[in-house]
């Protein structure tokens, strides 16, 4: 296919979306449309007329929301909750509308929606004016790249089309989304309801002079991206279906490639020429943006699905650390240092947000600092990847900037981001290796080092059992050091609080330290509450496989609260100590411990005899 066609397709072709906050009129909008481009076929009106009576809210009236809303929640409730696409065409043009959902808990299905959109008709409900979640929506359609907006003032039947509210409006909405400089901008006074201005021009609006929405949708052509135009497929498969054929398969997300074309793979820069490309109907001389390919190369080189190929004059970054807008999506907050998946490309890593810049303020566009994002925020961050990814700006390439955050344990979408900029300094620092290794460090001792994690809740009686193991370990010429919650927050620790994200962040220091002890031949023995799965998880993951014995010391909240020895949970249950586990903070007991030990019904000297009994194949030899 030629560039030509292409841009010529693109040209005829214009993806839109609506969206704003609840009840603005989206559905309604997007059915007018429909209705006025002769596009519902006589049964499916005859059933719209039939649904507008049982779900409708218009009275005798068809209701135009139904012919988009289309799961029976959305009926029942007179909302949108998934995106919902439809196809129209009108003599001049062909569109593709994404109708997406204006409550604020289904945000992150309008970022879905708008990330393939050319432009974004902003509704407001003319009674309301401009709300929150009308901002929330400019400012992440601002973030994906949109530069197109029209401000689809809506219900204007309802303020008897009074041209001093129109203005109100616009000016409103402008002066709070400066920021954002929208290249094209058009205001529209209009009723959905009744067709005002939508596809014909108003009575009920003389004072308006601009264009009807469908003559604005028909001559628009958004403005084109400075993005990047270079070669670029992310490998999704690689495709051997036999002993003599290896080729990599993926779709081109940008630029175009040629048999005999010098490529490279970012990752580990090699280099090699391409001797083949195989498309649907099969070889080609040549395959650009949109293509799905298996390609062959001249030479045998290391190429994995995540890698993606470039020119091997106009390579794309590489680095293990970024900057990005985050949208978060889920119901628990980000959590700083808490390590996640992340999926760029056809690349899944395991990924830690390091630090937030700020958070965006929806409501001004100010920058407010904060230590995690709520459901619905968004904020600029800083990301760590596990090791260096291909990415380019968001500005640039849209498939290679874009990317989701993933639960680990769940594998629910939490978070959608775009990558800024990258940021350089991982790959300015090395490892300096050692003349002296950690296996001579734990020979010496005669043992093999380890970190026994006791978690537990306050009160179970994790540090008594720590001391008590301690002792049993030097009586027995091990090598040991204790890591306590407490006496780790009086020094190390001492600028965290005790809030979920600092929690974490706890954690994540103590689980850093502990891997040093470890390297240097210790046993290290750690006592803290860590009540959730993913920070023990995350220290785990930092050890060589089996040097992490994790010990739930468990014990009943009951049992832990009638103890009290500080009286803590006095003070958590009146209220005087926020985010207390087991109070108003969950404790996350551990799935697959490799010891559990029961408080209630063994002594602490009968709990480290068990935990030593374990582990004592590490003592008197080497590892």
């Amino acid at each position: 296919m030629s560039s030509a066609v292409t841009t010529m397709e693109r040209a005829s072709q214009l993806r839109f979306l609506t969206c704003g906050s609840v009840d603005d009129g989206k559905s309604t909008l997007i059915g007018r449309l429909l209705y006025d481009s002769k596009l519902i076929m006589d049964d499916h009106l005859y059933a719209l007329e039939s649904d507008s009576r049982k779900h409708g809210t218009t009275g005798e009236d068809i209701d135009f929301a139904l012919l988009v809303d289309g799961l029976e929640a959305e009926r029942e409730q007179g909302i949108t909750i998934d995106v919902a696409y439809r196809f129209f065409t009108t003599p001049r043009r062909s569109f593709i509308v994404a109708d997406t959902p204006g409550h604020e808990q289904y945000s992150r299905n309008m970022a879905t929606g708008a990330s393939n959109c050319d432009l974004a008709i902003i509704l407001i409900d003319a009674r309301k004016g401009v709300l929150t979640q009308t901002l929330r929506h400019s400012l992440i359609a601002h973030l994906l790249g949109i530069k197109s907006v029209v401000l689809a003032v809506n219900k204007m039947d309802l303020v008897d089309f009074d041209r001093t509210r129109f203005d109100e409006i616009v000016a409103d909405y402008r002066a709070k989304t400066a920021r954002h400089a929208f290249e094209q901008f058009v205001a529209i006074p209009m009723s959905a309801r009744f067709g005002d201005n939508v596809t014909t021009r108003s009575e009920r609006s003389a004072w308006y002079e601009g264009p009807t929405l469908i003559d604005h949708l028909e001559v628009v052509q958004p403005p084109a991206g400075g993005g990047s135009q270079a070669f670029r497929m992310p490998v999704q498969w690689i495709n051997r279906p036999n002993l003599d054929f290896r080729g990599y398969s993926g779709t081109i997300v940008s630029g175009s490639v040629a048999v005999g074309d010098l490529i490279a793979v970012p990752r580990s820069g090699l280099t090699s020429r391409v001797t083949g490309l195989i498309g649907p109907t099969g070889p080609l001389d040549r395959a650009s943006a949109g293509d799905a390919i298996t390609l062959t190369i001249s030479d045998e080189i290391d190429i994995s699905r995540g890698d993606v190929l470039a020119p091997a004059n106009d390579r794309p970054e590489v680095s293990n650390q970024f900057a990005a807008h985050l949208f978060w999506m889920a119901k628990d907050a980000l959590m700083v240092g808490r390590p996640y998946l992340i999926k760029l490309g056809t690349a899944t890593e395991l990924a830690t947000i390091t630090g937030i810049g700020h958070r965006v303020d929806v409501n001004t566009g100010e920058h407010a600092q904060a230590k995690n994002l709520q459901m619905n925020e968004i904020g600029f961050c800083n990301i760590h990847l596990a090791r260096p990814t291909v990415f380019e700006p968001y500005a640039d390439n849209q498939a290679l900037g874009s990317f989701i955050i993933i639960d680990r344990f769940s594998n629910q979408t939490v978070g959608a981001g775009m990558v800024e900029y990258g940021l350089r300094r991982g790959t300015n620092i090395h490892a300096q290796p050692a003349d002296v290794t950690r296996q001579q460090l734990a020979a010496i001792k005669g043992q093999e080092p380890c970190v026994i994690w006791l978690t537990g809740l306050s009160g179970s009686g994790k540090s008594t059992i720590a001391n008590i193991l301690q002792r049993k370990l030097t009586m027995l010429g091990a090598h040991s050091f204790i890591l306590d919650g407490d006496n780790v927050r009086m020094g190390l620790n001492k600028d965290l609080s005790f809030s979920e994200a600092d929690r974490v962040e706890n954690i994540r220091r103590v689980g850093e330290v502990a891997k040093l002890m470890v390297d240097a031949g210790l046993i290290v023995i750690c006592s803290f509450i860590s009540p959730f799965r993913a920070d023990r998880a995350m220290v785990r993951e930092l050890l060589p496989d089996g040097e992490f014995v994790e010990v739930h010391v468990d014990t009943p909240l009951d049992v832990a609260e009638a103890r009290d020895v500080k009286g803590l949970y006095a003070k958590a249950r009146a209220g005087k100590i926020k985010n207390f586990t087991g109070i108003d903070s969950p404790y996350e007991a551990p799935d697959a411990a490799e010891i559990v030990v029961d408080t209630a019904a063994l002594s602490a000297e009968e709990a480290a005899d068990a935990i030593l009994a374990r582990i004592s194949p590490r003592l008197g030899r080497t590892a």
